[in-house]
């Protein structure tokens, strides 16, 4: 199977992964899958899971959304976040996720922030179990 250079990009630092042979992302509008040759796009992403196939094995990132910037050369994921399921601090996830409930359970604070503070902390937690 062919391979392409992946990079994940966040504010804080830059993941060269090198030479992958499959990314899938969570999409705006579903999960979308990238391998060689695919056309040039770029492609809006939201809070889920990364997957990564590099020489046979399966790595898994968790991501609060961002963009793909597919084009000949290479895959650049310019993300928000992007954490490697065994880099996860479970309790801190868990304990965010705990945190987003409670204040959703009051309903004294933004609906759409808590939501999305939930999402976050429910995906790392879903991811970390992958590891």
């Amino acid at each position: 199977m062919k391979s392409f250079q992946l990079e994940i990009v966040t504010p804080d630092k830059l993941l060269d992964k090198g030479e992958v042979t499959y990314v899938r992302c969570p999409g705006m509008d579903g999960l979308f899958g990238v391998m060689n040759g695919h056309i040039p796009a770029l492609i809006g992403m939201k809070t889920g899971e990364i997957k990564v196939t590099k020489d046979g094995n399966d790595l898994f990132f968790a991501t609060s959304g961002g963009y793909a910037d597919i084009s000949a050369e290479k895959v650049e994921l310019l993300v928000e976040t992007a954490e490697q399921a065994d880099e996860i601090d479970v309790t801190r996830a868990a304990s965010a996720r705990d945190k987003a409930k409670e204040h959703l359970s009051k309903g004294d604070v933004d609906y759409i922030q808590s939501k999305a503070k939930l999402d976050r902390a429910a995906n790392r937690l879903a991811v970390a179990n992958r590891h």
